[in-house]
């Protein structure tokens, strides 16, 4: 499983095995933007951030180690749970990765981060239908300042159902949302190649150029895309 996909889905190419399925609850801003209530969740929240910036770099064991702390230091509060289902889920421990989003997402229903990640791991599990229901309450709550994530998971999910007009309805709120969002862009780019929109896949991907240097995945599209439109110089 590709760790680029896993952590928040942030990154280009590649953001719980119990009952919680009812979705998340009232709008909230995420839990990890506000300010503690106290010593221990300051300190937790302390753990949890020094956690993500390991898991970034791909250190996982100390990443769990940080979240494990911040969940015995508050065992309430929510971020440390959804951190420990991110290290989980990288390491491919999917009983372990549900429960831990499984209490994040108990202790902070309305919080659109942890309803964006719970939703990967859903759509990772084969319950592709819950999590668009998740993803849906994350972009779509007003206080998530990043909503370009849970479209662009969204439209990753699509595609895993085999559903391309969704997909791609996902891809370009993600674009609108964030106009640098070059995994949005790619699939976009990529889509339009498929249904034959070749000149429309060019433009897309000249875009996408724009914002990244280009890699193997890129290059090959755009040889592809060069081929149907005749252009060998290209």
């Amino acid at each position: 499983m590709k760790r680029a996909i896993l952590i928040l889905s942030a990154a280009f190419f590649a953001g719980c095995a119990g009952t919680n399925t009812a979705g998340p609850g009232p709008s909230a801003a995420p839990v990890s933007e506000q300010v503690p209530a106290g010593m221990a969740e300051r300190s937790a929240k302390t753990h949890t951030e020094l956690g993500t910036l390991y898991l970034q770099a791909g250190n996982l064991a100390v990443a769990l180690e940080e979240a494990r702390l911040a969940a015995a230091i508050d065992p309430g509060y929510a971020p440390a749970f959804d951190l420990m289902g991110l290290v989980h889920l990288a390491l491919n421990e999917m009983p372990q990765a549900g429960t831990a989003f499984e209490r994040a997402s108990q202790l902070a229903p309305g919080d659109p981060q942890i309803a964006n990640d719970y939703g990967w791991f859903l759509c990772l599990s084969g319950r592709e239908q819950e999590a668009f229901k998740y993803f849906e309450a994350a972009a779509r709550n007003p206080l998530y300042k990043m909503p370009t994530r849970p479209y662009t998971n969204a439209g990753l999910c699509y595609l895993r159902v085999k559903d391309e007009k969704s997909a791609e309805a996902n891809f370009q709120r993600a674009a609108m949302a964030d106009g640098s969002n070059a995994q949005a862009i790619y699939h976009l780019s990529n889509l339009a190649y498929k249904r034959g929109d070749y000149f429309n896949a060019k433009k897309l991907l000249g875009e996408l150029h724009r914002l990244m240097e280009p890699n193997s995945e890129s290059l090959w599209l755009g040889v592809r895309i060069e081929r149907k439109i005749g252009d060998r110089q290209a």
